[in-house]
């Protein structure tokens, strides 16, 4: 059974809100998530985080720690994606998608994600309790 591994990216900025992308295939609707995608041949989970936020957004960022790790089955075998809070340490904002998935980057509030269309509406509360764990933790502000 085939196994497909991603990586996505929690990143927030200095005012509290998380960096994401708005993507889609041209012919369905748009919708919102974290920068993220899957892994290439002989990379780690770590450095595909970090080239999608680099060709999604434009930012370079840099793992600090692993949060959260979805796996399962679907019709085309199992899938395993794990999650990583990440700093940004450069760059600016730039579409560079080789997929031509990304249609727009944005830093999102705790407000606008809680009613955003997102690719992956089970990462919801996933999201928003990283967003106010973050903000009640004094050593992050």
């Amino acid at each position: 059974m085939n196994v497909w591994s991603g990586a996505a990216a929690v990143c927030m900025n200095g005012r509290g809100e998380m960096l994401m992308v708005l993507q889609g295939k041209p012919d369905e609707e748009k919708r919102w998530s974290v920068p993220s995608g899957g892994m290439e041949p002989g990379e780690t989970f770590e450095a595909c985080c970090e080239r999608e936020v680099w060709e999604e957004t434009g930012y370079r960022v840099k793992v600090v720690r692993f949060l959260h790790e979805k796996s399962g089955a679907g019709s085309e075998g199992r899938f395993i994606f794990r999650y990583f809070e990440v700093k940004c340490i450069g760059g600016e904002a730039a579409i560079q998608d080789p997929d031509r998935l990304i249609h727009d980057i944005r830093w999102q509030s705790a407000e606008r994600i809680a009613s955003l269309d997102l690719c992956f509406p089970e990462d919801r509360d996933f999201l928003l309790t990283y967003i106010s764990d973050r903000s009640a933790d004094p050593q992050t502000n």
